[in-house]
């Protein structure tokens, strides 16, 4: 069905913009079809791509910090890129699984309640609608138009009785868009230790090299990471590039501390 411009109603309102946002609210706009498509994931790779990366250059760190050899950080980098991707996507799979399981149960048993007890169903949602601040008169009236609509009512009971707001997302979708995200962005720190097998005179710039390129690649992530937040780019690249730089330096502090043990 036909919708406002949606990206033109948030312009307005970061703008502060009242008629870009009468304009937008009065234009004819065809759905959004990335709902439907590949940016239902973009959840599952920003935030896989952000663990993928960090854990893998805070293994790069530790090493570096240890002095131990370039082969030690291919070893134990490509370990941590297989075992803990294969770990984020399965908790993504198991999550996202039991979440629809249990938002399709709730629906079910909200409609069975609407097909048995219709009353006592309008009667919470008349008590919701006064928490509101919603006259009684009117909330009766509202939901006496919402019960002649048994799908609509149930819908909306999920939201305002349950506070569900159903995404039917797909969890093996979740799971691979997690993996292979968790796979590409980990591998960035990687990407210069690799090059140095190949190429031995960048050996004496390999750490030097991973941290610039896991930096820069960190930030771009930080700022993709608005489009599900809302948050300005620039501040959401450095809070993205600060955290990370926390947990690197944290790494390579320990693997200092205890390059003895090795």
């Amino acid at each position: 069905m036909p919708q406002r411009d949606l990206q033109g109603a948030r312009l307005a309102w970061t703008a502060g913009d009242a008629e870009l946002s009468r304009r937008a609210h009065d234009a004819v706009m065809p759905p959004e079809r990335h709902q439907s498509g590949q940016g239902r994931y973009i959840k599952s790779v920003v935030y896989g791509g952000l663990d993928g990366i960090i854990t893998t250059f805070a293994v790069v760190a530790g090493v570096a910090g240890a002095s131990l050899s370039a082969g030690v950080v291919l070893i134990l980098g490509f370990a941590n890129l297989l075992a803990d991707g294969l770990s984020m996507a399965i908790g993504d799979y198991l999550s996202t699984k039991a979440e629809n399981e249990y938002n399709r149960a709730e629906r079910r048993r909200e409609q069975w309640e609407v097909d048995h007890y219709p009353e006592g169903e309008k009667r919470e949602l008349v008590e919701l609608y006064m928490e509101k601040g919603m006259p009684e008169a009117d909330a009766r009236s509202v939901v006496e138009i919402i019960a002649r609509h048994p799908g609509v009512w149930v819908d909306i009971m999920m939201v305002e009785e349950l506070g569900i707001v159903e995404a039917r997302e797909s969890p093996l979708g979740n799971a691979v868009a997690t993996f292979l995200s968790f796979g590409v962005f980990g591998f960035v720190p990687l990407v210069a230790y690799v090059l140095a097998r190949a190429v031995p005179a960048a050996a004496t710039h390999t750490f030097g090299l991973a941290a610039i390129l896991t930096a820069l690649t960190l930030f771009a992530l930080g700022a993709l990471k608005v489009r599900i937040t809302g948050r300005n780019w620039l501040l959401g690249g450095l809070e993205t590039l600060l955290v990370g730089g926390v947990a690197a330096a944290a790494a390579f502090g320990v693997g200092r501390a205890l390059a003895g043990l090795a």
